[in-house]
Formats: C-alpha cells, sequence, structure tokens
C-alpha cells in the first residue's frame, strides 16, 4: 500500500484508536499508552515512504517496540508500589472495546514476560497471525506460538469459570453498592463468595490498603467499617460504569476527588472488588466529571 504524504496523517489517525488499545493493554497505564502513540507518530511522520512496505504492520511494530521498552523500566517501579497495583481505569464506552480483556485478565499479564505478554495480545486479542507476530516483536514465527502458548496458559484462571450474563451482573453490582450503602451485612454476605478478595489502590498518595483482604469475613468487616464511618455513605456516585469490562461504580470521596470500584462476578457471586484511588490514575475522570470539582 502507498501512502502519500498527503494521506499519512489521516492513515495514521483511523488506526490511532487500535494503537491506543494495544498500547494501553500491553502497559495498563493510558497515560504511558498515549505517550507511545504519539511516540509511534513522530516515528511514522518521518518514516521514509518508499521503505515501508506494509504501513498496518509498521505502526503495530512500531508501537509493540515502544512497549515493551517501557515495560522494562515499569516492572522496577511496579515493584517499589505502594500498596497493591491496578491498572489505570479505562471506561468502556458504551460497554464495547473491542476485545474480551477484563481487569483480572490484565492483572494475570502482570506475570508475564513482556515477549509472552505481546505474543498472547496481538495473537488472542487482536486476531493476528503468527507471521506478522513474529515482524512485530521480532521473533521467529514459531518463538511467537510458543511464548502465545505459555502465556495463555498463565492466563486461564483469569477466565470466569462460570460466566454470567451482563445484564446480571448489572443487577449484582446494584445490590451490592446498595447494601455497602444502607450496611446490610446479610445481603452483602449473600452477594459475596467465600474466597472475595478486596484490593484498594492508593499509590501511596490517598489512604487504601498495604495488602489485599482475603476472605468474605474479612472483607464484610472491612466494608462494615466503611460503613460506620460514612465510607460508602458519604460519596455521590458520578455514573454507573463498565470499567475494565466488570461492572463498576465512579464516586465522589470526602476528600473531593474521584474513586473507581469495579467487581469481578463469577457464578452469580462477587469473587473481586478492585478500588482504584491513586489520584495519578483519575485525572481523566476528573476532566470528564466536572461537577466533580
Amino acid at each position: 500500500m502507498d501512502i502519500s504524504d498527503i494521506d499519512s496523517a489521516a492513515f495514521f489517525t483511523a488506526r490511532r484508536p487500535r494503537l491506543q488499545r494495544i498500547a494501553y493493554r500491553m502497559l495498563g497505564s493510558l497515560a504511558e499508552a498515549e505517550d507511545v502513540v504519539q511516540d509511534a507518530w513522530l516515528r511514522w511522520h518521518g518514516a521514509n515512504r518508499d521503505a515501508v512496505l506494509n504501513p498496518e504492520a509498521f505502526l503495530v511494530r512500531t508501537v509493540t517496540r515502544l512497549c515493551l521498552d517501557v515495560l522494562k523500566s515499569s516492572r522496577i517501579r511496579r515493584e517499589e508500589y505502594i500498596g497493591p497495583w491496578l491498572p489505570e481505569p479505562f471506561i468502556d464506552p458504551a460497554d464495547e472495546t473491542g476485545d474480551d480483556i477484563t481487569l483480572p485478565l490484565m492483572l494475570a499479564m502482570e506475570r508475564l514476560s513482556p515477549l509472552e505478554r505481546a505474543a498472547f495480545l496481538l495473537h488472542d486479542v487482536f486476531d493476528m497471525e503468527f507471521d506478522e507476530v513474529a515482524e512485530a516483536i521480532g521473533r521467529e514465527p514459531a518463538a511467537c506460538r510458543q511464548l502465545a502458548s505459555r502465556a495463555r496458559a498463565h492466563v486461564a484462571q483469569a477466565r470466569p469459570r462460570f460466566p454470567v450474563a451482563q445484564e446480571r451482573q448489572n443487577d449484582i453490582a446494584a445490590a451490592f453498592f446498595a447494601a455497602s450503602r444502607s450496611g446490610d451485612l446479610a445481603q452483602l454476605r449473600q452477594l459475596l463468595s467465600n474466597d472475595v478478595v478486596f484490593y484498594g489502590d492508593g499509590g501511596g498518595k490517598r489512604p487504601a490498603l498495604v495488602n489485599p483482604i482475603f476472605g468474605r469475613d474479612k472483607v464484610l468487616r472491612l466494608l462494615q467499617a466503611f460503613n460506620r464511618k460514612g465510607g460508602w455513605n458519604a460519596p455521590q456516585v458520578l455514573r454507573e460504569a463498565s470499567i475494565d469490562g466488570l461492572p463498576g461504580r465512579i464516586t465522589l470521596e470526602g476528600d473531593d476527588l474521584p474513586q473507581t470500584t469495579a467487581l469481578q462476578i463469577d457464578d452469580g457471586r462477587i469473587t473481586a472488588i478492585y478500588v482504584v484511588r491513586n489520584p495519578d490514575k483519575l485525572g481523566r475522570l476528573e476532566r470528564a466529571t466536572p461537577q466533580a470539582r
């Protein structure tokens, strides 16, 4: 495909959403994904058009390799992160992301090597052939098959064992948030699985959990403590939202900053609660919800 200088900007703009999704799924950070895509644009703008035989592949390869570079440094930062690390919340437009990656799966991918993550995402999520994956990450197709296979085995447990229809998930989420606000522990006990986990990401910048809370009884005590302190009554609910594929809420907290809460649901019970409070990950929510200021 020949891309003239006149058409190059339009060509890139049309592919920016897909490149943005690839970068975000690789990195778990919208800010870093935007930086990567912007860097890819600069490289695309300065590329020799005559030397670019496949413009689409060139852009995917550029974004993927930039992401691999970022992952090398981000692993060190995440090892030093205060408390549980959660991805920057992505609020799904119209509940559609174009892929089936959910927050639990993104966390599972954190345990993969950068190359495993790239091979898995490009092939299993973005439907690229292994020849194309090999070109993108600089490995042989056979090696890419092995990388994707290992990744698939590692993340298998992040898939729900007994998926629940979206409408039913929304009903369970609504019941959970209502019971949390009212302090209805009996209802909460019915909604939570025995092995539910509560994650709170404050990044050391807002009060949050230093470690995840495991088990229904411990999570119930935590929710009860929130209720007694007014933690679930005071926040203003800004909107219901699909957060990285999970039903959730965006709230305005007592410190006048937003917070997201997403629920993982399997077999009709809540198996994980993900709360993001780190302001570095919520700046887009503040800009998108002017009433929060």
